[in-house]
């Protein structure tokens, strides 16, 4: 390529910043050109505008006649460069090994291989073996992780326990393997059948590695998260994928029983995962894995390690999950939501947010209270609420305590009602 001209050598003079500042020496403000480049691409340029005011031909480097030659003296773009090419490949590779990321949640080079070695060591493996007169009939295959050097490890309560009617009952032997080799006996200290969270522990004579615990309430959907376990007994197995739904609900993936809400995650999850940790980037818990939609790729689901621990919270004050009961089917409101109803009925009430009850159970405590179908709940416990999540977090474990609910209904009408839960029925 042969350059030619005093213009185009003005440019590349300009682009040189012969004056150190990036600017030509004359700054007249209407036409001052600045630019930036590192002091090796100045001298290159610099060296190339001087060639081409003399009216020396320009040649790109891999068109020049083998030394010795005249013109461009550079042959390539390392020749003037106080880096070699071979160490520049290695400063390359230095650099991007330390993996610097602009902001939390970013995703570098050895995000996924670092938060999964935060973790790993505290991953485990459990088996449940039951037998009879020395015969196996069934072994049980899990993953857990330690969340206290104390040997505390959270993991699933299918994968350690039955329950016959309300009760757990361990399903026989625990054994859990760590990352390092080492295998000890477990027992099982609580199990929720509903959640199905269980705590198990198992004794050291050395503190054991653990986990941190995050918070799953900033989670966004699309945000990376690595899923680590023991899939088909397989231990130290990683994968890796985004947050689908922070807030799928037990009623979308057709289970009954009390309202659950789970991560959707699109790792890889198989049998053997169950109990397993789900982590963000920055080495932390945020979930538990406890399902998968079996013959589907990509849909998989966790508990949200802010539920689990408030589960753990419970098992250590009532030795159980205390849940409160109402009696209400509640549907959480939003503009659209509002609009729709408004359309399809002039009296509905005058809301901007809320929780819609379209059903009571007879006989419950919302149907003694005075709750009907069609109320709109905007504040419970003298608190003004949006979501079914804030009424549930508002009662927590208590039952019997009365909640002051202010509702509206159909032509604005206000009502203050008294509600007390009961507890939950463990069958339901």
């Amino acid at each position: 390529m042969l350059l030619r001209g005093g213009r185009r050598a003005a440019l590349l003079l300009a682009a040189a910043g012969v004056t150190g500042a990036g600017a030509l020496a004359r700054r007249d403000p209407d036409t001052a050109v600045y630019a930036s480049a590192s002091p090796p691409l100045r001298q290159a340029l610099y060296a190339a505008a001087e060639g081409l005011r003399s009216g020396t031909r320009l040649f790109s480097p891999w068109l020049l006649p083998p030394p010795p030659h005249q013109g461009f003296p550079i042959l390539n773009s390392f020749a003037s460069a106080s880096v070699s090419p071979a160490d520049l490949s290695s400063q390359g590779s230095a650099g991007s090994s330390d993996d610097s990321r602009c902001c939390p949640g970013c995703l570098g080079r050895n995000s996924i291989a670092k938060a999964a070695s935060a973790v790993g060591p505290a991953v485990v493996n459990i088996s449940c073996m039951q037998d009879a007169h020395g015969w196996r009939l069934e072994e049980s295959i899990g993953s857990g992780t330690i969340i206290d050097p104390d040997g505390t490890i959270l993991t699933c309560a299918h994968v350690v326990a039955d329950f016959q009617s309300t009760k757990a009952v361990v399903r026989g032997k625990v054994s859990v393997t760590l990352q390092d080799g080492r295998e000890f006996e477990g027992v099982v200290l609580n199990a929720d059948r509903h959640s199905d969270i269980a705590v198990v522990k198992i004794k050291s004579k050395t503190p054991l590695p653990a986990a941190r615990l995050g918070s799953s309430s900033r989670l966004q959907p699309g945000d990376w998260v690595v899923a680590l376990g023991c899939p088909l007994s397989l231990q130290n197995t990683v994968t890796a994928g985004i947050v689908s739904c922070v807030d799928r609900k037990s009623s979308d993936l057709g289970l009954g029983g009390l309202r659950r809400e789970y991560l959707q995650t699109d790792c890889a999850i198989n049998q053997g995962n169950s109990g397993g940790p789900l982590v963000n980037l920055d080495g932390e818990i945020i979930g538990v894995n406890v399902m998968k939609v079996r013959n589907a790729d990509g849909l998989s689901f966790a508990v949200p390690i802010d539920s689990v621990v408030k589960i753990v919270d419970n098992f250590k004050r009532n030795g159980r999950v205390v849940r409160p009961w109402l009696g209400l089917k509640m549907l959480d409101l939003n503009p659209m939501i509002i609009s729709q109803l408004k359309e399809k009925s002039s009296t509905f009430p005058d809301v901007r947010k809320g929780v819609l009850v379209p059903m009571v159970t007879p006989g419950s405590p919302a149907e003694q209270a005075g709750f009907r179908p069609g109320d709109v709940v905007v504040e419970f416990g003298g608190r003004p609420v949006e979501s079914i999540k804030e009424i549930i977090d508002i009662m927590g474990d208590k039952v019997g305590v009365p909640f002051k609910v202010l509702v509206k209904r159909a032509n604005n009408v206000t009502a203050t009602l008294t509600v007390i839960p009961e507890e939950a029925d463990a069958s339901r």
